[in-house]
């Protein structure tokens, strides 16, 4: 059966002037989950990821560690939506303030009430792209990452939380809110496993951290 890993970044670096990189132990996770790969003899056919630093230091670290010759392709369509973006919109004039804070709990509340204003087309101000645009580039991303290849093809995609929740909840055919909580839920280095062939994807496993849930690594579980 022909498999497609999604899996979200490693843990990015949170409250640092740039987020957009992986943090030492989102390096860790990468390594470890290419580690768990190889170990299984899972051999990619393909690999993409989206054009965001994090999304592209993922997918390196994965494919080197298991010794893979292949470079992701990467695809803008993989990207994840614009929190900053969100988030100024739904607050307005109190952006400043909040950002400086940079407190975890408050940014959690926020982006998760600014996503469900946003999937209700409530969010004022220009933004990047409506909620069904992003869920129809996910989509497109997700055909085209599994067109073309034989029936016992394996590929990894490394993306992030909300495009994987975004993706995941309309293959279920899940409602806005289902799709925001599996984003905001989803684990660094986490990954999905979707069979796939012409006709269909049926999502098999979801949010897996195998090589993290190790006595040693229980605290290498991060959702940031």
């Amino acid at each position: 059966m022909a498999t497609l890993y999604l899996v979200r970044h490693g843990q990015a670096s949170f409250a640092a002037e740039n987020y957009d990189r992986l943090s030492e132990l989102g390096r860790r996770q990468s390594v470890w989950l290419g580690e768990y790969f190889a170990e299984r003899g899972i051999v990619f056919s393909r690999a993409v990821c989206g054009t965001l630093e994090r999304q592209r230091q993922t997918a390196r670290a994965i494919l080197e560690t298991m010794g893979s010759a292949l470079t992701a392709a990467e695809h803008p369509d993989w990207n994840e939506y614009s929190g900053e973006a969100l988030y100024q919109a739904y607050l307005g004039d109190e952006w400043s303030q909040a950002r400086a804070k940079g407190d975890v709990r408050s940014v959690y509340r926020t982006i998760k009430a600014a996503l469900a204003a946003w999937s209700e087309d409530k969010l004022q101000g220009p933004l990047p792209e409506t909620w069904r645009a992003f869920g129809e580039r996910i989509a497109a991303a997700m055909q085209s990452a599994c067109a073309d290849l034989p029936d016992d093809a394996n590929v990894l995609a490394a993306t992030s939380g909300g495009a994987i929740g975004r993706g995941i909840a309309d293959l279920l055919q899940a409602p806005a809110r289902t799709a925001i909580e599996f984003s905001l839920q989803f684990r660094n280095s986490g990954f999905c496993e979707i069979f796939f062939n012409p006709r269909s994807m049926r999502l098999v496993s979801f949010n897996c951290v195998p090589h993290l849930e190790r006595g040693d690594r229980r605290e290498a579980i991060t959702y940031s």
